[in-house]
C-alpha cells in the first residue's frame, strides 16, 4: 500500500491512499487519493462497524501508524472497495490535483545513517582524511531537525547559499511501526512499517569550513531543510526487490538524482553496508525507540554534488535558486522539490 499525507483546500494535513487503474471514463492509466477519513465513512454508510480511534489516525499519519491494526484493515477494506467500483468516486482525486505534504510530516524523531561505503570514502577524501576502521565496527547514525520536515514542492533555503554550498542528497528512509529496546537483529525488520523517499539537503559551505573540524556530526548544516515522499510505501510493495539476509533485508532499487532534467547520481539501495535492521538493533541498544521515529540510510554513492564536483563529474556546481531536484527510487516514486531562498 502507498500512503500519503495531503493538504485540503482549508490548509488541513489528511492521510490518504494511493491507488492506480484504469479510469472509469477517459479508459486512461490513472492514479487516485483516496481520503481516509471520508472512505470510512462510506464504510460506515454500507455497514461496516468502526473503532472508536478519535480523529487524529484520519490527519496525522504518526496516529495512523500507531493504530494500525485497526486503519490497515480499514484501508485495505477501501482499496477493495475502489477496485469493485462500490466506493463513491468523489472520494477519489486525482493525485496530478493534490497537494502532498511529506508522508510522515511530524515523525517522532529522525536519525539518518551512514550506511555507503562509497559515500563515506569520498567524502573523507574530500577533506583530505582516509577511511575510518571503524566504519566496519557499528552503523553510526545522527539526529536531525525532525520538525523540519516537508514534502514534494519548495524548499526554503537560506539566502547565503546563492553563492555556494547548496546540496542535495539522495537517500532511502524508513518509518518504524513499532518501538522497542534492545531490539534483536533478526526482529528488527519486523518494526518497519514503510520505506520513503529521503532528501537531506546540506548546507556544504558550512559543513566543510566549520562544523566537520569539531568531529561532532552535522548541526545547522542540516538544520534547515528535510523532504521526504511522495509516498509511505508498505514492505510488502517490496517484495519482488528483496534481499533477504542474516543480518537483515536489502533491496535491489535503483536510486536516481536529477537537476533540472539531468541525471547526475545514479546508485542502488543493495549496496547499503549496513542494513536498516542493524541500524535498528544499534540504535535501540540502551534506548527506547517509538512507532513513528524516522532513519536514514545516508547517502547513496554518487548520490550528491559535494561527491560528484570532488570526482569531476561535475565542476564546483551547488544548486541555485529554481533549480528543480527529482530523487526517484524503484517502487517508492519521485520526489521533487525546487529550490527557493529567504528573502530576509
Amino acid at each position: 500500500m502507498r500512503l500519503v499525507t495531503w493538504i485540503n483546500s482549508e490548509g488541513d494535513s489528511r492521510v490518504g491512499i494511493r491507488v492506480t487503474g484504469k479510469d472509469r471514463e477517459e479508459d486512461i492509466f490513472s492514479a487516485w487519493i483516496i481520503d481516509f477519513e471520508e472512505g470510512c465513512q462510506c464504510l460506515e454508510k454500507r455497514g461496516v462497524r468502526l473503532p472508536q480511534l478519535g480523529s487524529k489516525p484520519y490527519r496525522d499519519m504518526v496516529s495512523f501508524i500507531r493504530h494500525q491494526n485497526q486503519t490497515m484493515d480499514l484501508a485495505n477494506q477501501m482499496v477493495e472497495s475502489w477496485r469493485s467500483g462500490e466506493l463513491n468516486a468523489d472520494l477519489c482525486r486525482p493525485e496530478k490535483d493534490v497537494k502532498l505534504h511529506a508522508p510522515v510530516p511530524h515523525p517522532v524523531s529522525f536519525r539518518d545513517g551512514y550506511c555507503f561505503r562509497q559515500h563515506v570514502e569520498t567524502m573523507r577524501k574530500m577533506r583530505g582524511l582516509p577511511m575510518l576502521e571503524e566504519f566496519d565496527l557499528y552503523p553510526t547514525f545522527y539526529f536531525s531537525n525532525h520538525r523540519n520536515a516537508s514534502g514534494p514542492g519548495e524548499v526554503l533555503a537560506p539566502k547565503r547559499l546563492s553563492e555556494s554550498g547548496l546540496d542535495y542528497e539522495l537517500e532511502l528512509a524508513i518509518v518504524l511501526g513499532k518501538g522497542g529496546r534492545n531490539i534483536p537483529v533478526e526482529e528488527a525488520d519486523q518494526h518497519i512499517f514503510g520505506y520513503m523517499i529521503l532528501n537531506d539537503w546540506s548546507d556544504r559551505s558550512i559543513w566543510l569550513k566549520h562544523e566537520s573540524k569539531m568531529s561532532m556530526g552535522p548541526s545547522k548544516a542540516k538544520d534547515f531543510a528535510t523532504t521526504f515522499g511522495p509516498y509511505l510505501v508498505t514492505p510488502d510493495e517490496l517484495k519482488s526487490r528483496l534481499i533477504a539476509g542474516p543480518k537483515g533485508n536489502r533491496h535491489d532499487l535503483k536510486m536516481t538524482a536529477a537537476v533540472n532534467d539531468q541525471v547526475l547520481s545514479e546508485g542502488n539501495a543493495s549496496a547499503m553496508s549496513w542494513t536498516f535492521a542493524q541500524i535498528i538493533h544499534h540504535a535501540s541498544w540502551g534506548t527506547t525507540l517509538e512507532a513513528g521515529d524516522v532513519i536514514g540510510s545516508g547517502t547513496v554513492g554518487t548520490g550528491c554534488l559535494a561527491e560528484l564536483n570532488l570526482t569531476g563529474v561535475t565542476k564546483n556546481r551547488w544548486l541555485k535558486e529554481g533549480d528543480q531536484v527529482s530523487c526517484r527510487i524503484d517502487l517508492l516514486g519521485n520526489l521533487q522539490n525546487v529550490v527557493r531562498l529567504e528573502r530576509s
